[in-house]
């Protein structure tokens, strides 16, 4: 498994693209604006298929780019979990302003808790882990010790939980669930850098001060 990565938009929020050597599938997680084509680009020149993209919620940052995605590979398949539907099918909604246009659509299928999706050879296991809000999901890849968490942890921090659609509760049960994974897991998070299960049970200030480590 190889991952890529890039950053930009509004919320400098990540892309990722997940590669299978062995079958050379492929799967975007997440798509912010103006971060997906170099990717994109990156998938094709190795002769990749992009299968999916894998929205690990629908906040509008991290689904700018759904049709870039979808017009460089029609045949991939746009998932997201059915809570968070509602605001891929109208971005605009948000309580934030956003100064471009993000074209409606639905989701070509739903990502449910417990799910085992597999990217060629790779096998992401679906956690729905709501708070943030209600249709935020992670995909730990554990076979490659990896999880991508959207904007649940993050390296030193935490996800807002006081967004309208936000559950202070919840965020901090998914937040609980998220460290029971092994410490040497790699968490790919919607913002900032790469870190370790391990790094932030250690040293996030934020679990610490919520009693969660």
């Amino acid at each position: 498994m190889k991952i890529h990565s890039d950053a930009g938009g509004m919320a400098f929020t990540n892309c990722y693209l997940l590669l299978d050597e062995t079958t050379h599938a492929a799967a975007v997680i997440d798509a912010p604006e103006n971060t997906t084509a170099g990717l994109l680009e990156l998938a094709r020149a190795g002769a990749y298929r992009v299968d999916y993209l894998l929205l690990t919620h629908g906040h509008f940052d991290h689904l700018s780019d759904h049709q870039v995605v979808t017009d460089a590979f029609p045949e991939a398949r746009v998932l997201i979990h059915a809570a968070d539907e509602p605001k891929l099918l109208n971005p605009h909604a948000s309580e934030f302003p956003i100064p471009y246009v993000i074209p409606p659509r639905r989701a070509d299928g739903y990502l449910e808790e417990g799910q085992h999706l597999k990217v060629g050879t790779i096998d992401l296991l679906v956690m729905h882990t709501p708070g943030h809000c209600a249709g935020l999901v992670c995909l730990y890849a554990a076979a490659y010790k990896a999880v991508f968490v959207g904007d649940l942890l993050m390296a030193g921090s935490v996800g807002r939980d006081d967004l309208s659609d936000s559950d202070p509760a919840l965020h901090r049960a998914s937040l609980v669930r998220l460290m029971t994974l092994p410490d040497d897991v790699r968490v790919y998070s919607g913002h900032g850098p790469e870190t370790t299960i391990g790094r932030e049970r250690k040293g996030n200030p934020i679990l610490r001060a919520w009693g969660i480590v």
